[in-house]
């Protein structure tokens, strides 16, 4: 890793290295069909995905009529992870350069994190069903570490860094406000992609570098 300026990179998943909106969106409109809601469109959703599932579900109740006992969306919740786990690699694929940018780091000696919201096993299960999973040293998902510990708590990054060895040149790669307020609480870099899913502009999220396509990501780090 000669003169690369990072020993592990933390990557999030959805809208950061996958296009997974085409099987998140269906699994978010059956749910809301089970809750007697109306469905969302492909755009609406792009602003609803992150923060966890939980999250995610909340916020599409709230833009399709509002909020539901917990104890309803408990059980709606497990509907959802069944419908989801069934379909999660239906439609997702890699965003353009991702699995170039991952092989030429890889080659370079870089440790690499997955740090998701995504429940640790729908995140295992998808990176294994794209053949991703050898990229990365350790997977960490938005239950892993407990309650109250996902993105945007620095739990998540910092549990990344100390399995890919404890080294404190470590930076996050994301999407969204939750990845760069992760990684600026725990002290480290953030780039966020352009092309992810938030709820607003990517120029308004306070990330280090922004990157429009991933051939500019290394030459991006190497400028951090």
């Amino acid at each position: 890793m000669t003169n690369f300026p990072f020993a592990t990179i933390g990557f999030d998943l959805d809208g950061t290295l996958v296009d997974s909106n085409l099987d998140l969106l269906p699994a978010m409109n059956h749910t809301l069909e089970l809750a007697g809601r109306s469905p969302l469109d492909y755009e609406q959703s792009k602003r609803i995905i992150g923060g966890g599932t939980r999250e995610m579900l909340q916020r599409a109740l709230l833009h399709t009529g509002g909020p539901i006992a917990e104890t309803e969306m408990d059980a709606l919740l497990e509907q959802h992870f069944t419908y989801y786990e069934a379909h999660l690699a239906d439609n997702t694929v890699p965003f353009d350069g991702v699995l170039a940018t991952l092989d030429n780091l890889r080659e370079r000696g870089v440790r690499l994190a997955l740090v998701t919201n995504k429940i640790e096993r729908f995140a295992r299960k998808l990176v294994e069903a794209l053949d991703m999973i050898h990229y990365f040293d350790c997977v960490i998902g938005g239950d892993t570490l407990g309650p109250g510990r996902a993105k945007p708590a620095p739990d998540m990054v910092r549990e990344a860094i100390g399995r890919c060895g404890g080294h404190s040149n470590f930076v996050m790669v994301g999407d969204s406000r939750f990845d760069v307020e992760a990684a600026h609480a725990a002290g480290v870099p953030c780039v966020a992609v352009t092309f992810g899913y938030r709820d607003r502009p990517a120029e308004e999220l306070g990330a280090d570098r922004l990157i429009d396509h991933y051939d500019q990501l290394i030459p991006a780090l190497e400028q951090l």
